[in-house]
């Protein structure tokens, strides 16, 4: 019993020690405690944590036991010592054994915990950098179509002023025209007004050199 409990309590701390440290080896041993806890594994665990319980619980009776009788004796023979020594060791030694079987779970459960927060954070970190690179990207565009924008405001507005001097320089030709038109009417109302002057001394003269022509005549 005490070999087998030795043998157990050794095994116990090399496989705490296997966990507490990464190497290739804890990969091995975490799938092996994942199978453990599959299936009948579990109720395996349970029966012989609860055997060493109860077998605990009989030392400890058989120990006190012990106690009270020396105390009725008054006296301890060196039987009773050798068996008190066996006992209390054997109960320090599984109750050490129980002790380093539940931290034994508890490692193995918060390494497959943290295991899993791992890869959640590597999941989210993966999202939240594909989320950055798509509004990264949707930036990009939007700056794109902004300087695509501004780039036709300043074409649209280069052509504005453009038609707008076409257009004043047109109204300005027109007006010139117009002013050219007017001299021109101008120059047409005075040119009749000779012209109507002239054909007036012209009949004039004709009158005269008629009236002349016929005094002569007399």
């Amino acid at each position: 019993m005490m070999q087998l409990l030795y043998t157990a309590i050794f095994s116990q701390m090399a496989l705490i020690l296997t966990l507490l440290f990464k190497s290739p080896l804890r990969k091995l041993v975490i799938l092996g405690l994942d199978k453990l806890k599959r299936g009948k594994g579990p109720v395996v665990v349970k029966t012989v944590g609860g055997t060493v319980a109860a077998v605990l619980f009989a030392n400890v009776y058989n120990l006190n036991e012990l106690k009270s009788r020396t105390n009725e004796a008054g006296m301890l023979n060196p039987t009773d010592e050798v068996l008190m020594s066996m006992k209390l060791l054997e109960i320090s030694l599984m109750g050490f054994f129980l002790f380093l079987s539940l931290m034994i779970d508890r490692l193995h459960h918060y390494i497959r915990e943290l295991r899993f927060l791992r890869k959640a954070m590597e999941a989210a970190k993966k999202q939240n950098q594909t989320t950055q690179e798509e509004k990264n990207e949707g930036h990009k565009t939007l700056v794109q179509e902004n300087e695509t924008l501004r780039a036709k405001i300043q074409n649209l507005e280069t052509e504005h002023e453009t038609k707008e001097k076409k257009a004043k320089a047109a109204g300005a030709e027109v007006q010139a025209l117009k002013k050219q038109s007017e001299g021109l009417l101008l120059e047409y109302d005075r040119l009749l007004e000779e012209n109507q002057h002239l054909r007036d001394q012209l009949k004039s003269i004709d009158r005269s050199m008629s009236h002349s022509d016929d005094k002569k005549k007399t």
